[in-house]
């Protein structure tokens, strides 16, 4: 689909916008420039961003204490929660951030006009939260897979609300059993019982996590309940629908507050009902399935699209049973999809 061409006075306006902002932000650089010159800002401190409003962050010192709310200077790029920085506090408690330090990771998703953007930094983990309610699909599931292989951090897969499931476990701990298969680490929670919880908690100890997963399967019921001095809006379930209401709204960063200095980090993202992934090309979705991984390269033709070529190595791999068919029919799905919204 092309660009909408914009008038003369459409790129005008915006011009005019992006001065304005470009003159208050020189002017504002300037002024901190003053007051660190004239001593109002206090030394260079480290320190985490926790949740971040624009050019407006909460920043939680290194060494501990309150929050501060810091500005960036106008040099920064933006910031996301999670970020490591530097910064300098003010008299009046508030503070100006002066410097980002280096990302071990970063959560990217695309916008609405499929610009990647960046979400959360510094993660060790993603928690794929989904629910015995709403019902899950392999495939909604196989999507949020690729899409964490392809940052590069590992997936967890939380499957909560397990009170629900029959005495069997039923085909949902059938397919979960698939998953640990292929090396997928699986935690299983529920907020109904007194230690529903204690898996999940030995899996965020020392780590920086955070839960992706769509709206109404318990994200910030989980929350609620591992940080019960947090106050969080939980979403009800629609009886009709079964599914939830997005009730978080921004990114934030939770530090477990117990005598296990190694109790973690945890940031909660906001819901979302489909994991984009159209800003991965083929190859990335193919490289998202890991069991196809040493598979790649052994096709008999290079530029093979494992649908129907001969000598396909996914293909026989699936003949064989060495790849699940239904792993393999999902993935056909995802690049159909992609195909189709590319149209």
């Amino acid at each position: 689909m092309s660009k909408r061409k914009l008038t003369r006075q459409q790129r005008w306006r915006i011009e005019k916008i992006q001065a304005e902002r470009a003159q208050r932000a020189a002017k504002r650089d300037a002024q901190d420039a003053d007051k660190l010159e004239a001593g109002e800002y206090g030394p260079e401190r480290n320190g985490r961003v926790i949740a971040h409003f624009g050019r407006s962050l909460d920043v939680r010192p290194a060494e501990g204490g309150p929050l501060h709310r810091c500005h960036l200077r106008a040099n920064l790029e933006p910031l996301v929660t999670g970020d490591r920085v530097i910064w300098r506090a003010a008299n009046d408690g508030s503070g100006v951030v002066v410097a980002r330090g280096e990302r071990d990771s970063v959560l990217e998703r695309p916008d609405a006009r499929g610009q990647l953007k960046p979400v959360a930094a510094n993660i060790d983990q993603i928690l794929i939260v989904f629910a015995v309610e709403p019902a899950p699909h392999a495939n909604l599931i196989d999507r949020y897979l690729v899409a964490a292989e392809a940052t590069g951090i590992a997936p967890v897969l939380v499957l909560n609300k397990t009170d629900l499931l029959p005495e069997d476990g039923g085909e949902l701990m059938t397919l979960l059993g698939h998953y640990q298969a292929l090396g997928y680490p699986v935690v299983t929670t529920t907020t109904a019982e007194t230690h529903g919880l204690d898996a999940l908690r030995a899996r965020l100890a020392g780590r920086t996590s955070v839960f992706v997963g769509q709206s109404g399967v318990g994200k910030s019921s989980l929350i609620d309940r591992l940080l019960p001095d947090e106050t969080l809006r939980i979403g009800a379930l629609s009886e009709d629908s079964r599914k939830g209401t997005h009730t978080t709204t921004t990114a934030r960063l939770y530090a477990f507050d117990n005598d296990d200095s190694e109790a973690g980090e945890l940031i909660d993202s906001p819901g979302i009902r489909e994991f984009g992934l159209t800003h991965l090309d083929a190859q990335q979705v193919t490289e998202g399935f890991v069991e196809f991984r040493e598979l790649l390269g052994r096709c008999r033709f290079r530029d093979c699209r494992h649908q129907q070529e001969p000598g396909c190595a996914l293909l026989e791999a699936v003949e064989r049973g060495e790849v699940r068919t239904e792993r393999f029919t999902s993935y056909r799905r995802i690049l159909d999809s992609l195909e189709d919204e590319g149209r």
